[in-house]
């Protein structure tokens, strides 16, 4: 059969034209070599469009950012023509930074289908390739493509509560984190996402695990869900397990901790989510629910961020009626092909196992934070994250003095952001796929002279 679309995409000046526009924007990358102030014109114009935006959309702007458009790798440049190292990634979505020369061939080339949105109704190859790619990988058989992380969640709860009906209440850990929905604003431990919403779905915490009492906070952990399941027996449709809590703060779990929680869900039935939104692709494999080895335990993971499209898998039992599952838009086109271009890129080069990059940058970023904690120890503390999710707690967490360092480190030209509470402490999700050691060491020294210089100290 000979198609059109074959025909056209076969054309030998497709793939020129692109070259030669990427060879244009490689041209111009050149000119960004590294951290750079903002320029001294064009500043009124800046704050008048932050001000205005920040007026329209009814809230204050968190960083006064505005990017320019382009940027090199972890390297981005700004509207007031500064040049800052991003090391929050868009909150993990840029995992291959910025102006990335293949990211940005697929959405050119992508611009030229027939559609930009693709969708429940109407889907193209792509997101058969994709969603096959994904269980692949995944280890689990179904797969169902979607627009954010917290509806690739609204979809994992949609199927644990119709084949556990009539299940309706969820369980979670303390400090959790699963979205800004309705829904998920109540199941996020964080009551100012939930101030002024009706409930509307009952959710109980378990303690998570403290990595300096394990054997006693698994107890704990084991001891508080024995006394829920006998409090409310048979309620519970599934526990949600942020296995390394980002938004928390950043504290990881152990296989021992979570097996122990795992066996008795799975004695009572109770569907077992791997919330993975942003912690998939960031640890030492490229699910996390495989770098602690407890992929036989798993009915449902979600993924999102770094894969550009998000995704709800599940398991065999878990496929849900006909029907529960569809929306309008998936994701876009561009979305979509990206997705499959970093999805096979983390699969097939050096970013996991023991040895692989993503270890290497955990390594490189821990040593220079270990360092920082022998010279100064009131000052930074850990622990200091897993894989490409880098933390510390300076100033002993107090909110104001960690919120006040991270804007200075925006200012000084390293992009952070906060995570937890009580302590308050600084996280980086790293762009893994292209930050480069000496690039490491620089943002080091920069966190380093903020932290430590007279001048700037809180």
């Amino acid at each position: 059969m000979s198609l059109v679309s074959e025909e056209f995409l076969s054309d030998f000046r497709l793939p020129k034209a692109i070259q030669q526009l990427i060879e244009v924007l490689s041209e111009h990358q050149r000119k960004i070599n590294g951290v750079k102030p903002p320029s001294s014109t064009g500043q009124v114009r800046y704050e008048e469009m932050l001000q205005a935006f920040s007026r329209i959309r009814g809230s204050k702007l968190y960083f006064p950012y505005l990017g320019s458009g382009i940027g090199k790798g972890s390297l981005v440049e700004l509207l007031d023509g500064s040049v800052k190292y991003d090391m929050i990634s868009g909150i993990g979505v840029h995992f291959f930074g910025h102006s990335h020369p293949e990211l940005t061939a697929i959405a050119i080339s992508s611009s030229l289908s027939d559609i930009l949105i693709e969708g429940n109704l109407q889907q193209n190859a792509d997101s058969v390739e994709l969603v096959q790619l994904l269980s692949r990988v995944s280890g689990l058989p179904h797969c169902f493509l979607t627009s954010s992380g917290v509806m690739a969640n609204e979809n994992a709860l949609k199927i644990a509560f119709q084949k556990n009906f009539p299940a309706s209440r969820i369980l979670a850990f303390d400090r959790c984190f699963a979205g800004r929905s309705l829904t998920f604003s109540q199941v996020t431990d964080k009551p100012a996402f939930r101030q002024g919403l009706p409930l509307n779905v009952p959710v109980d915490y378990i303690p998570y695990f403290d990595s300096e009492h394990p054997e006693e906070s698994t107890q704990l952990a084991v001891h508080t869900l024995k006394k829920l399941l006998y409090r409310y027996p048979r309620t519970y449709a599934l526990m949600l397990f942020e296995l390394i809590q980002g938004e928390g703060g950043v504290y990881s779990g152990s296989h021992a901790f979570f097996k122990a929680l795992m066996d008795i869900l799975k004695e009572n039935h109770i569907a077992i989510l791997a919330d993975e939104i942003q912690t998939f692709g960031r640890t030492s494999e490229l699910f996390a629910y495989q770098h602690f080895g407890l992929q036989e335990y798993i009915d449902i993971a979600t993924i999102g961020k770094l894969s550009h499209c998000c995704a709800t898998l599940f398991s065999e039992e878990y496929q849900p009626k006909p029907s529960l599952l569809s929306q309008t838009f998936t994701s876009s086109t561009a979305c979509i092909r990206a997705s499959k271009w970093i999805i096979e890129t983390l699969v097939q080069g050096n970013f996991y196992g023991q040895k692989g990059r993503v270890k290497e940058i955990e390594q490189r970023f821990h040593n220079h934070l270990e360092s920082l904690h022998e010279q100064f120890p009131e000052m930074i503390k850990g622990p200091f994250g897993v894989g490409g999710m880098i933390a510390f707690t300076p100033y002993n967490g107090e909110q104001d003095k960690v919120a006040s360092f991270i804007q200075k480190l925006f200012d000084a030209g390293v992009i952070t952001f906060i995570a937890g509470s009580q302590p308050t402490r600084v996280r980086m999700l790293v762009p893994v796929g292209v930050i480069t050691d000496d690039e490491i060491d620089d943002v080091m020294s920069i966190i380093r002279k903020v932290l430590t210089e007279p001048s700037l100290c809180m």
